[in-house]
């Protein structure tokens, strides 16, 4: 039998394996944390869910990135409510992170200019569709994508990152032996408690 890992009973071992999950997610696609699912709260207070792209996280300021187009939904939920939740479950792992907190949107400052420097040319042609995401169709194909070129320059304007300066985070990992779940509030640092599973 495989032995337990150190952050099974070690609730400083599991913050720090969150957060190695939460960095690896952006670098390798396979990684379960690389489309971790959004959630919001649209204008009728139902929540909705998508999956996104993780692009960046950063452990010392609590804060996860992700990139989405200025004319979504998500975008004006964002812009709204001011919070946001991500969500990732590594199957091969049995680990699942949860992740809460304030959500800022960035469109027109340095940081939004970095991630649009940063970002690959095909990612920025989906922010020069026409129409913008989420409008009706009369059919399947009834909207346009630009060129990567002019991409650069009529996608730029709907591109926006998004940061959200996590408050809560909560891990679970799921073992025979027995399962273990923890939470994690940001004060001064991040204080954690154990959960029932």
């Amino acid at each position: 039998m495989d032995p337990l890992p150190p952050f099974h009973d070690d609730l400083d071992a599991a913050l720090a394996e969150v957060w190695r999950l939460l960095v690896e997610g952006p670098r390798f696609r396979r990684n379960a944390f690389h489309m971790p699912a959004l959630a919001t709260v649209d204008a009728q207070g139902h929540p909705q869910v998508r999956t996104v792209v993780l692009r960046h996280a950063d452990p010392v300021a609590g804060a996860l990135r992700f990139h989405c187009d200025r004319r979504s939904d998500k975008a004006s939920e964002i812009a709204a409510s001011g919070h946001a939740a991500l969500h990732g479950y590594d199957s091969a792992a049995k680990i699942q992170i949860r992740a809460s907190g304030p959500a800022t949107l960035h469109g027109d400052d340095a940081l939004a200019d970095a991630a649009w420097a940063g970002s690959m040319a095909m990612s920025r042609v989906c922010y020069g569709a026409d129409p913008a995401p989420g409008a009706r169709l009369p059919a399947g194909d009834a909207y346009t994508l630009p060129d990567p070129e002019t991409a650069l320059t009529l996608g730029r304007p709907n591109f926006c990152a998004v940061v959200v300066t996590l408050a809560r985070l909560e891990f679970l990992y799921l073992d025979r032996r027995g399962h273990r779940r923890a939470a994690w509030v940001r004060a001064d640092g991040w204080r954690g408690v154990w959960l029932a599973p």
